[in-house]
This record gives structure tokens, sequence and C-alpha cells, in this order.
């Protein structure tokens, strides 16, 4: 293994861990190496003695050269490079070599106060959504793609869901800047973990995430499918072993 920089703009520069898992990554100027293939779920078994990914609703991959998830035992969402491998994948979709593996922020939802009390707890500076394949209501998780000003500073991100608005599945993010409000434009993932109810359901449901941007207010919707439960291909891992810190 040896260390890279993801070439995706900023993405994860403060709010995301990066620890930047490379395998086999030979040729500095390779294109196809340096963008991410997919995103996916991490799911390591109970051990980490294995893992899989999840790569969308249906979708699952099993690695072929790497044993233990480079995250330990927690359950995240990461950006992967890999291709299709010839080796059998037993009950997985499909058998891949890992090029690299990076994770993203991972959390759980935040506890949600009134308006104004969240707005002091979790801050009230301005971010924009990114429309992009990587802002996605999938697996139980929301993944978002941000933009805001970087100065070097810390950056706290979390999302709430909203219990005092009529609205089903009403979530609000929160972004507190500390400060750090002069820099360069950039961008960032972070993902969170939907609640289980949510995510449990045999139907599709929609999901309404309020924000505020740079021109005020703003609300996107999201479909989502529910989270598949343990199958055969799955049974074996604790597909609900999360640990956020």
């Amino acid at each position: 293994m040896k260390k890279k920089k993801l070439l995706l703009a900023v993405l994860g520069l403060v709010v995301s861990s990066m620890a930047f898992q490379a395998c086999s990554l030979d040729d500095d100027n390779d294109y196809d190496m340096a963008y991410p293939s997919a995103l996916v779920t991490v799911k390591p078994n109970a051990d980490n003695s294995q893992f899989y990914m999840q790569l969308d609703d249906s979708t699952t991959l099993i690695p072929t050269n790497l044993k233990s998830s480079p995250f330990g035992k927690k359950e995240v969402r990461a950006l992967v490079n890999y291709y299709r491998s010839n080796e059998d994948a037993g009950h997985y979709s499909h058998a891949v070599y890992v090029n690299w593996i990076d994770s993203i922020l991972t959390k759980t939802l935040a506890p949600c106060y009134d308006e104004a009390e969240n707005k002091a707890k979790y801050g009230d500076d301005a971010l924009e959504i990114v429309d992009d394949w990587v802002t996605v209501a999938e697996d139980g998780y929301l993944t978002l793609r941000f933009r805001t000003r970087w100065g070097g500073g810390s950056h706290v991100i979390n999302l709430v869901k909203r219990v005092d608005i009529n609205t089903p599945n009403y979530f609000a993010l929160y972004h507190n800047a500390k400060g750090d409000k002069d820099g360069r434009i950039g961008d960032a993932l972070v993902a969170f973990r939907l609640p289980e109810d949510m995510v449990a359901n045999n139907h599709e449901i929609e999901l309404t995430l309020e924000w505020k941007s740079y021109s005020g207010k703003k609300t996107a919707k999201f479909k989502m499918r529910p989270r598949q439960p343990a199958t055969i291909a799955t049974e074996r891992f604790n597909a609900a072993n999360i640990y956020i810190e």
C-alpha cells in the first residue's frame, strides 16, 4: 500500500478523514486511476476478517485483493476505483480488484430541536449542494457533495430530521464554518445514515432536504428505495455494525 492524494478538487479536505488507501497504483499519470469508479458502502463483518461493498440498491462487490476493510469495523461510505475481476464472486454480484478506496465522513443524524436552537447548536453558515452523481440517497444513506469557502479551518456539518414540520421525511442540513469563511471555494463529501425505521420500509420513499445557501433557503427532493435486508449474499455480515466517531 502507498498513500496518494485524491485528485478531486477539495473533496473531503476538511470534513473527511481522507485516509487514502491505494493499491497497485504504479502510474501516477494514469487518468483512469485518478478518479473514482463508484460510490459504495463498505460493509465489514463483525471482526473485519472480510468485507464487501454495496454498489447500489441491488449490486454487491467482493474485493479479490483486499481481505479486511482498511477502515476497521466501521460501516462507512467510500469512493473506490476498481475493475471487474474474472475470479469467482460467490454469492456476490461481481468480484472486483480494488485499485484504491477512500472513505468519506460518515455520520448519524444529530438531535432535532426547534429551528432557533438547531441554528445555535449546529451553525447557520451558508453552503451549496452540488447536483452531482455522488449527491444521492441510497442504501440507507444520504450522501451529499457540498460547496463552500475553505480557509484552512475546521468545518462541522450536521443533519437533523425536522420533527416540527408536517412534511414527512423532512431534513435540514446545518453548517458551522467556525469563522472560516474567506478562503477558496471548494467541495467536500459527507454521508448521513438515515433512521432505520425509514430505510427498512418495503416501498420507495421521498426525502426533502433543506439548507441555507448563499442566496437563501433552498430545498431538494430525493427518492430512495428501502435498504436491502440481509440475504444469502450478506447474511454472514453484521450490516448494522455502525461505529461513528
